[in-house]
């Protein structure tokens, strides 16, 4: 089990109960029914992941056009670096992507997942 900011779990629920359209989507069409279980909006360390597989160590994180900014950028590779720490992956889509090409956005965390799970297996 991860470490995480207990002073985000109330944030982490709140964020489940007012999830994007494009985390909908994937939740509900892909993810909720996966057969490696992810969760939604888990906190890790001082963060809190849109999505996170622990058998995979692995988190999907979605994001809109706010991201794209220098400023949300460099935080966003804090972000990443800050979770790279504790050993979790890291996949980004964007929301167009998932509008656009929501089954390769599919396909690519199941390729990945399936990769880390064999791979932790194998240690």
């Amino acid at each position: 089990m991860k470490d995480y900011n207990r002073s985000n779990t109330d944030i982490a629920k709140k964020l489940r109960k007012n999830m994007t359209p494009w985390e909908r989507k994937l939740w509900y069409t892909f993810l909720r029914t996966y057969p490696i279980r992810f969760q939604r909006q888990k906190p890790i360390g001082n963060r809190i992941v849109d999505f996170y597989c622990a058998k995979a160590d692995l988190a999907v994180e979605l994001d809109g056009g706010g991201h794209f900014t220098p400023q949300q950028s460099a935080k966003d590779q804090q972000r990443t670096t800050e979770l790279m720490e504790q050993r979790v992956a890291i996949l980004r889509f964007t929301n167009y992507e998932v509008d656009t090409m929501f089954q390769e956005v599919c396909e690519r965390i199941d390729d990945v997942a399936k990769q880390r799970v064999a791979a932790i297996a194998a240690v």
